[in-house]
């Protein structure tokens, strides 16, 4: 089978949407399927162009078995509203030549990834000169988000942008998403029931897994082995509700037995470091290699997931299937029926959001109950290896692809993540691999 995914983020993006489509791409790879890819270059979670690819010309690489096309685009340094949008428009232009050199090569599937939507009019385009099936993978109901968070406020706008979504959602053969709710939104914006499908984020419990020994970043960082440490790890930027992490801290700075600990980057990291200056229980951290998750993962003593109110099931945070697999406590913010909420609760505490004060309290609880945490983090651990498994979840993705061209695909192996996904990239990662801890200015 011959598969092009369209999607502006990719590896050797570590966080987010670029994580789950490379491995979904070298995945599919493995299993024997030719697998073709336009991106964009590395640039999220810091805004910023990596080294090796600050050109405005396209170019073509290979990554485990994946062909990728990269496209320019145009990153602002403090995205707003509109600059994100300027930025989202700039790849879709940038990348058009590089999806019409794959009209020849006539894939039997196109897949675009959102977001962004504004690469899903090329993606149709494509699908409909070369006969090819249309698949729309939804990480997240930007439109929706962008609105709720007051990226954009314009009235008219909105219904604007809300039509375009509706219209670009109905015309793709499959529109999957994340989450059983989010599909439920995908079919209540007008997408026939048999048209969607459900692509959970998956984890590598193979590869995440609690350690038997004390993580070696407690040593790099300077926590004693009895410290509990609170540990926040991912993209840094206004969906998350960071604040209120800030504020806990400052509740807790007279306690020397508890370390906050914030490893990522992102558009907010500059304001929660100013917050958080002088307080001596928080440490910073840059984004860590894909060979380190696992000893960064298994650092915390308690999982942090913060989340505003107002984005709920607009989003599910897929960093939430790392803290499960870590058999870590976690501390989750949701209201009471949100996907979320219904993943977390008995697996976890589930508190409401953007409360400093409930956070602070199930901090507490969860560090001075250890026989508490470790249940919690065994059953989060079971819910991963049960629900979250690669196995699963790219078994059905593949049957779903094949029945959607009609036709089985010849001597196509099984289609398995571990050697395609868990090992580190072939190509330099374009993190610094700075110091572990960050000054605070």
């Amino acid at each position: 089978m011959r598969i092009l995914i369209y999607g502006l983020n990719y590896a050797p993006e570590l966080t987010g949407t670029g994580k789950y489509t490379a491995e979904m791409a070298e995945a599919l790879a493995a299993g024997g399927h030719e697998v073709r890819v336009v991106c964009a270059p590395p640039y999220y979670p810091e805004w910023k162009v990596g080294e090796g690819y600050r050109s405005w010309l396209h170019r073509i690489e290979s990554r485990k078995g994946v062909r990728v096309w990269r496209a320019p685009l145009w990153v602002p340094k403090k995205p707003s509203g509109a600059k994100r949008m300027l930025h989202l428009a700039s790849f879709a232009l940038a990348s058009m030549p590089a999806l019409a050199a794959h009209v020849a090569w006539r894939p039997h599937i196109v897949m675009s990834i959102a977001p962004s939507l504004a690469n899903a009019p090329g993606a149709l385009a494509l699908a409909r000169l070369t006969g090819a099936r249309s698949w729309l993978h939804i990480q997240d109901f930007e439109v929706d988000a962008a609105f709720d968070l007051g990226l954009l406020k314009n009235a008219r706008a909105s219904r604007m942008a809300l039509g375009f979504e509706r219209w670009l959602m109905k015309h793709f053969d499959v529109v999957s998403s994340i989450s059983d709710k989010m599909v439920d939104r995908a079919v209540k914006k007008g997408v026939e029931l048999t048209r969607v499908f459900h692509l959970p984020n998956w984890v590598d419990t193979g590869a995440i897994f609690p350690l038997d020994r004390p993580s070696e970043f407690r040593r790099e960082l300077g926590i004693g082995e009895h410290t509990g440490v609170v540990l926040y790890s991912g993209n840094m930027g206004a969906k998350q509700g960071l604040e209120v992490l800030a504020d806990a801290a400052a509740a807790l700075a007279s306690r020397d037995d508890i370390v906050f600990v914030f490893c990522g980057n992102g558009a907010t990291k500059a304001e929660l470091q100013k917050r958080c200056a002088g307080l001596k229980n928080t440490r910073f951290m840059c984004l860590q290699p894909v060979e380190r998750l696992n000893e960064l993962l298994n650092l915390a003593d308690v999982h942090v997931l913060p989340q505003r109110g107002d984005v709920a099931d607009l989003v599910m945070p897929s960093k939430l299937t790392g803290m499960f697999a870590s058999s870590r406590a976690v501390i989750a913010m949701a209201h009471g029926g949100t996907e979320l909420y219904e993943a977390v609760n008995g697996r976890g505490v589930v508190i409401k959001p953007e409360s400093a004060k409930d956070l602070t309290d199930a901090i507490e609880m969860l560090i001075g109950d250890p026989e508490l945490r470790a249940s919690h983090g065994e059953q989060g651990r079971l819910f991963a290896q049960e629900r979250l498994s690669p196995a699963s979840v790219f078994a059905r993705l593949e049957d779903r692809l094949i029945s959607l061209i009609g036709k089985p695909v010849p001597h196509a192996a099984p289609v398995r993540i571990k050697e395609a996904a868990a090992r580190p990239a072939e190509t330099d990662m374009f993190i610094e691999r700075a110091p572990v801890v960050e000054k605070i200015e």
